[in-house]
């Protein structure tokens, strides 16, 4: 988890320009852009869900959340989601 938000805070927070990797943009326009090209959104396990809600309540602190939003799995702190996980085929 470290690594992971360590290099996501600092992309958003340190870098402009060309130095910047990742440009955040909500999950609902690429959710828009891959169906414009054609790929199919898969739906999410409930059972694989309900799951990683329950080691989260267990965990995690309180303030993390997991849920399930337009077939994605979003995470997120304090109401703010912070990313979103879904599936997709050709």
């Amino acid at each position: 988890e470290r690594d992971i938000y360590k290099y996501a805070i600092l992309n958003a927070i340190a870098c402009e320009g060309s130095e910047r990797i990742e440009r955040p943009e909500s999950y609902k326009k690429w959710n828009a852009r891959s169906v414009r090209a054609r790929f199919e959104q898969l739906p999410l396990n409930p059972t694989i869900v309900k799951g990683i809600q329950h080691m989260v309540r267990q965990i995690y602190h309180k303030d993390f959340f997991v849920d399930e939003e337009d077939q994605c799995l979003v995470l997120g702190w304090k109401g703010r989601i912070l990313y979103a996980l879904s599936t997709w085929k050709p």
